[in-house]
């Protein structure tokens, strides 16, 4: 690659790890779309435990990376995508394999261990492989990578559910994963990382400086609120769809609507708030937010209207929820447009001079508190509205599900509170803001 020059050629480097990138997020999202519906069919856990399980699992996949980054700075990025791919495929080949509780656990902490080096390995070689000219497209595409192994992963687990079983997802998982592994292992070399990693200590200074930035946190906090909801396409949404709709519905292809929707709307919602503060910008997302929960709490509505099954332009019919879901999760990622982009603008202005990577890397700590605790209150919510049919009597079942809509009630008032409280951290740090410039 010229250096300085605009361009769209790169490094064999450069797509070698793209193409990783893309397998790596085809298994996670096959595997994550459905994980909690696995923990608690196949496995055996409850609806609780299997939420607990499955946000503890999420939440460290965001905060371990920042540590494991400095271990692979350590040992090379050659070394550790092969030691990330081969823990990934001993991970997902042995959660499907042996559905025991234990071995669940087991397996998912492996899962963690090596998909917490693939980011920071995967998008330290961009950094590498990229100019600060070009830097921009070569991050470009590889969000495009992340996005259609997303989608392709999501897409397959549909069929795999429903023709071969849900343990088939999993063999699918560890499948992508060993290519990726082949594909290290014959076409990866290494990038020179040398002096650029960060020693643990300087890692954890750097998390202490940055917990101690009040106006930071505070915004961190509150942005999970809407991360909070969007979780819920992987803690509720499959067992709610399944369980009321039945097993010939898509909740896999559903959660597809999210990113369809932000590839085809962030870049023009971007350009249109771009003279818009960061703050202003995150709080018309946070706006949106609790609309989209309303929105699909609203199926019953539909159904009394239009019936259990709703036509679409003559053709074809929906139940109402499928349609209720659909347009719920379009308006998350329509909220995502605006909230994304200009949240890691934010980020890197509350940086020291030297330090935006840094504070760019513990931006995501938003997904650790959201994770965890979403998926947690989702298995009370489901056991108490949209209980696991095999716990109830044929008695219970005619009205077990009659207020499961009241789940996503719970999630608007946590979105509507994240609202507020976005509104007064506006205030507050805009009075402090006049206050040192009415000082100066």
């Amino acid at each position: 690659m010229t250096q300085g020059q605009l361009t769209w050629k790169f490094p064999r480097e450069f797509w070698t790890a793209n193409i990783i990138e893309l397998f790596e997020r085809a298994a996670y999202y096959g595997m994550f779309i459905a994980l909690v519906v696995y923990l608690t069919r196949i496995v055996g856990f409850s609806d609780i435990e299997a939420g607990w399980i499955g946000g503890i699992f999420a939440a460290l996949l965001y905060l371990v990376p920042i540590f494991n980054g400095a271990l692979a700075d350590k040992i090379g990025f050659r070394n550790a995508l092969i030691l990330a791919f081969s823990f990934l495929a001993l991970g997902y080949f042995l959660l499907g394999a042996i559905p025991n509780k234990i071995f669940a656990v087991i397996s998912l902490l492996l899962i963690v261990f090596g998909g917490s080096f693939v980011k920071p390995v995967i998008s330290g070689t961009v950094a590498k492989t990229t100019d600060e000219v070009n830097r921009a497209r070569g991050y470009s595409l590889f969000y495009q990578m992340v996005n259609i192994g997303a989608f392709g992963g999501k897409t397959i687990a549909k069929p795999l559910r429903t023709e071969l079983g849900l343990e088939y997802i999993n063999y699918y998982a560890a499948a992508m994963a060993l290519v990726a592994l082949i594909t290290v292992l014959i076409f990866y070399k290494n990038v020179d990382s040398t002096g650029e990693g960060k020693s643990f200590r300087e890692i954890l200074d750097g998390f202490k400086r940055v917990l101690t930035n009040f106006r930071f946190m505070a915004l961190i906090l509150i942005v999970a609120g809407f991360w909070t909801i969007q979780g819920q396409l992987y803690a509720t949404m499959p067992k709610y769809t399944l369980r009321l709709v039945g097993e010939h519905a898509a909740p896999e292809w559903y959660a597809n609507v999210n990113p369809f929707v932000v590839v085809l709307l962030v870049v023009p919602i971007t350009q249109l708030v771009r003279k818009m503060s960061p703050v202003s910008s995150i709080g018309i997302a946070l706006a949106i937010i609790p609309f989209s929960a309303l929105t699909i709490s609203l199926s019953p509505v539909l159904e009394k209207i239009a019936g259990p099954q709703v036509p679409i332009f003559g053709s074809f019919s929906l139940h109402p929820i499928t349609i209720m879901m659909v347009l719920g999760i379009a308006l998350q990622g329509l909220a995502e447009c605006f909230l994304s982009p200009r949240y890691y603008e934010f980020a890197s202005k509350q940086a020291p001079k030297g330090e935006e990577g840094m504070y760019l890397g513990y931006a995501h700590i938003h997904t650790f508190f959201a994770w965890l605790f979403g998926f947690a209150i989702s298995g009370y919510l489901l056991d108490k509205y949209c209980p696991d049919p095999r716990t109830l009597t044929p008695e219970q079942m005619s009205t077990a599900y009659a207020h499961a809509h009241y789940i996503w009630y719970y999630y608007a008032g946590i979105g509507f509170a994240a609202f507020l409280l976005l509104m007064v951290y506006k205030w507050v740090t805009e009075y402090i803001d006049r206050k040192k410039a009415a000082s100066v």
